[in-house]
């Protein structure tokens, strides 16, 4: 197989950032308000939704890894990944428009709204999975070296980016409070991006005759072990167990960010929006993007020491935060967490791809779906976080969705003293001590070395894997 990949091709891979993670700031600042302010449903039936939402996960995530390794008929074909990732997607966005498409007569009743809450972000979830760990799972086939796969993540970063900025933008500036139908105006305007972004992926994600080859030798020693068994045999390693808890704890923090950003525009500025504060991480984020890539090279593409330092300068820019009170304030600390995690961004896919790197070495084939099930529910499990966090803070601080709804006269009225206190605490205090412990724990728990990476490359040449 080619050790490098060209330019397009890369770029159509970057694609996949940028909707996963247009998708997932989307779900991050709209769903939990909207259920909460907008259809008035009780914080505790919006985190328990939240929460059953990431128990489904257990099961979800896992077995669609599961079954993504094994031989369907599509894949002899097109690849084991390619047809999960385009039907997948197209399935996933149209998925997220019937979250906010709620019948009256749902909507004006507690109990049907939270079980309509809970099946949509199950079936969204569902639909997800199916292209998005699959996704992750054809990165460290179809990018092979370290310097490959960091120059493939550094654009994918560099177009993502775009993503997290549309994804925290577009909802802001097309929901409007108080105005149900716009919250599902805006959920079709992110769905359709999603459905042509399905077509522009494919190059990106297709496997090679070699790849395909490659799957066809595996096969049979893929399907000997059972699904429970195999799902508790991926967590025996030590590298994988360390990157999860470390990737649960960032993900936590950023789910909690991007879901205060209302709460903050709202509550805290008295503003309808947060755009400008948004387009400041977003500054932040593409300006990191070249600087990380010479950093990357002076630190001999050490993934595990430039993660750790990444998730200390987030931590740092989300402590800042607790202290502003000002627009101006707001978006200096996201330019800096957005210089964070730039950089936190580029380095995650290859720290990925050394940890199943690692574990194909040890077990002498690939079984990379059934590692990107495991890490896809550790991701989803985030939400389980942000909802405990929020209900926990709301709950405190007595949080109330009324002032959040614009007077008369179209102007927001900010929250009382304790309930700021209480928004400041998941924007800024619970990341900052999420990513303090990320980083903590790829430092010094973390066992692949670059040597230990450099000896698993070329084990794997002589795999022929």
């Amino acid at each position: 197989m080619k050790e490098k990949s060209d330019f397009l091709t890369k770029i159509s891979y970057g694609t996949g950032k940028f909707i996963a993670e247009l998708l997932t700031g989307g779900y991050g600042v709209l769903v939990y308000y909207f259920y909460e302010t907008e259809q008035k449903l009780s914080v505790f039936y919006v985190s328990l939704a939240t929460i059953i939402y990431s128990v489904w996960n257990a099961i979800n995530d896992p077995l669609i890894g599961y079954l993504s390794e094994k031989n369907l008929f599509l894949s002899k074909k097109f690849g084991k990944r390619t047809p999960w990732i385009f039907i997948g997607l197209i399935l996933c966005s149209l998925a997220f428009v019937f979250i906010f498409f709620i019948p009256e007569n749902i909507a004006s009743k507690d109990w049907s709204l939270f079980l309509w809450m809970v099946v949509s972000v199950c079936i969204y979830d569902f639909c997800y999975s199916m292209w998005e760990l699959n996704y992750q799972g054809v990165f460290p086939n179809k990018f092979r070296n370290s310097k490959d796969r960091t120059s493939a993540s550094s654009v994918s970063t560099f177009i993502g980016v775009f993503g997290i900025a549309l994804g925290s933008l577009l909802p802001q500036k097309l929901s409007v409070n108080g105005v149900k139908s716009s919250y599902f105006t805006c959920a079709i305007v992110l769905g359709t991006i999603g459905i042509i972004c399905s077509f522009l992926i494919l190059k990106g994600v297709k496997e090679t005759p070699e790849m395909r080859a490659n799957y066809k030798a595996e096969y049979k020693a893929i399907n000997k072990a059972g699904f429970f068994k195999t799902l508790t045999h991926t967590l025996k390693y030590k590298e994988f167990r360390v990157y999860l808890i470390m990737l649960l704890l960032y993900q936590s923090a950023c789910i909690c960010m991007t879901g205060s950003v209302k709460y903050v525009a709202n509550g805290i500025l008295g503003i309808k929006d947060a755009t400008f504060i948004s387009a400041f991480m977003l500054l932040g984020a593409l300006v990191s993007v070249g600087v990380w890539k010479l950093v990357i090279k002076n630190f001999h593409y050490n993934n595990q020491k430039l993660l750790a330092l990444t998730s200390f300068l987030m931590a740092g820019a989300s402590l800042f935060m607790f202290f502003m009170n000002t627009e101006i304030g707001f978006a200096l600390g996201m330019l800096l967490w957005g210089f964070g995690f730039g950089g936190f961004w580029t380095f995650m896919s290859p720290g990925m791809a050394d940890v199943v790197d690692s574990i194909v070495v040890q077990e002498k084939r690939r079984e990379d779906g059934v590692l990107m099930g495991v890490r896809a529910f550790f991701i989803r499990l985030s939400y389980a976080v942000q909802a405990f966090v929020f209900y926990l803070c709301h709950t405190l601080t007595k949080y109330d969705p009324v002032r959040a709804m614009p007077d008369e006269n179209g102007l927001y009225r900010i929250q009382e003293p304790f309930a700021r206190f209480g928004i400041k605490l998941h924007i800024s205090i619970f990341p900052a001590l999420f990513f303090l412990f990320a980083g903590l724990i790829i430092l010094l728990a973390y066992p692949l070395t670059p040597k230990k990476i450099a000896e698993n490359k070329m084990k794997l040449k002589e795999l022929g894997l």
